[in-house]
């Protein structure tokens, strides 16, 4: 090959790498996750609830556990997800948009606004209700598919409305994690949170003497999870335990491992064996369910509603600054962004109501809301430039 000829592909696969290693990746891949897994549920329902329930045994015999495949998914691959969702709060709270109270003021207040909203518009039209346990679905905001559709509308929203709304998700997802941790965990079994409790010793032990072998944490990090897993807690707040124990000097080098991974491989296989639903009762039935008109009110109004209530407030009253370069148009558009609940929706909707119709009826309203979220933020800030 020649070098002009190498030259030539070099700049296309520079261009490949930079957009697999972006949120426009990621967010296309859970988008066609999540389109397959609708299309397969409706065309082979059988199939699709039969391979995620295979059983699948990791370890050897007579030690070896044994869980479904989606177990492995939701609570094991998703643990990693929770690890590097909590690497990314401790380094935005050491040293980013979380460091200061000044800095976090808005995107906390503009977290807690877009949670409180949408769970209350949920809790109005659930409550008593066989549905009413799902109050925290629409809480949630998907970091990879809000910041992905961001990425399309490229100069035309301020750079610093990026870092708005990454700490806007980041603070959200701290949220989310203690409402999962406190709402929506089991019985307990104290033995093994006692054990927990002996390895998250033995971690903060190995972080204080300054040990700083990734290895290690992650050996640790899997007993852990085991503990957990066995404990009535949600395993994947393993996760989040673990990444509070981390050096500061890994945190960078393990979201460069971690990322790619949690991007372009567990967030779509999560997407494609967890939004799957069929639609044998028919749209119209699922259409007037409360738990799906709670989900997509939460999501789609309720997030638009909490995000730009809260930032109005801090702005006017000089508790906090607009994001440098914003305007309020291109403000409201990340609020109505923040309404992709998608991922973390789903993964509540899974633990508030299992396997039933309840949960058939809160995805049609994740995937209704965080579309309707997506595609009204892209064209609040699109539509403006055209009419231009």
């Amino acid at each position: 090959m020649s070098l002009r000829s190498a030259t030539r592909l070099r700049v296309p696969l520079r261009a490949a790498t930079e957009f697999l290693h972006g949120e426009e990746a990621s967010g296309l891949l859970l988008m066609l996750a999540a389109a397959a897994a609708v299309v397969w549920a409706n065309w082979s329902g059988d199939s699709y609830e039969r391979i995620w329930r295979t059983p699948l045994a990791v370890g050897l015999a007579p030690f070896a556990l044994v869980k479904p495949l989606l177990l492995w998914i939701n609570d094991g691959l998703m643990a990693v997800f929770f690890l590097l969702v909590a690497l990314e709060i401790k380094r935005e709270i050491r040293g980013g948009e979380l460091a200061s109270v000044r800095r976090a003021a808005l995107p906390i207040a503009a977290a807690l606004g877009g949670m409180i909203a949408p769970a209350a518009i949920y809790g109005v039209l659930n409550a008593g209700g066989p549905g009413a346990r799902g109050w925290g679905i629409p809480m949630a905001t998907d970091i990879a598919f809000a910041l992905g559709v961001l990425a399309l509308l490229g100069r035309r929203v301020a750079p610093s409305l990026r870092v708005f709304l990454a700490a806007v998700a980041i603070a959200d997802d701290l949220g989310a994690v203690l409402v999962i941790a406190l709402f929506y965990t089991g019985d307990l079994a104290w033995m093994p949170i006692g054990l927990a409790m002996v390895v998250f010793t033995v971690l903060l032990v190995v972080n204080e003497s300054g040990i700083e072998r990734a290895t290690l944490y992650l050996l640790l990090g899997a007993t852990l999870w085991l503990c957990v897993l066995e404990s009535g807690v949600h395993a994947t707040i393993a996760g989040v335990v673990l990444a509070f124990t981390i050096p500061p000097a890994l945190i960078s080098r393990l979201e460069h491992a971690l990322k790619p991974w949690v991007a372009l491989a567990i967030l779509p296989l999560f997407a494609l064996s967890n939004a799957g639903v069929r639609l044998t009762g028919g749209v119209t039935a699922f259409a007037l369910d409360p738990i799906t008109i709670g989900v997509v009110l939460g999501l789609f109004v309720g997030k638009q509603l909490g995000i730009t209530a809260s930032c109005c407030v801090l702005v006017r009253f000089g508790i906090a600054s607009m994001p440098s370069g914003a305007t309020w148009r291109q403000l409201y558009a990340v609020a109505l962004l923040c309404g992709i609940g998608f991922t973390m929706s789903l993964f509540i909707a899974t633990l508030a109501f299992g396997p039933s119709s309840r949960l058939e009826a809160a995805k049609i309203g994740v995937l209704a809301g965080s579309l309707l979220s997506g595609v009204a933020g892209y064209l609040v800030v699109a539509g403006r430039r055209n009419a231009a």
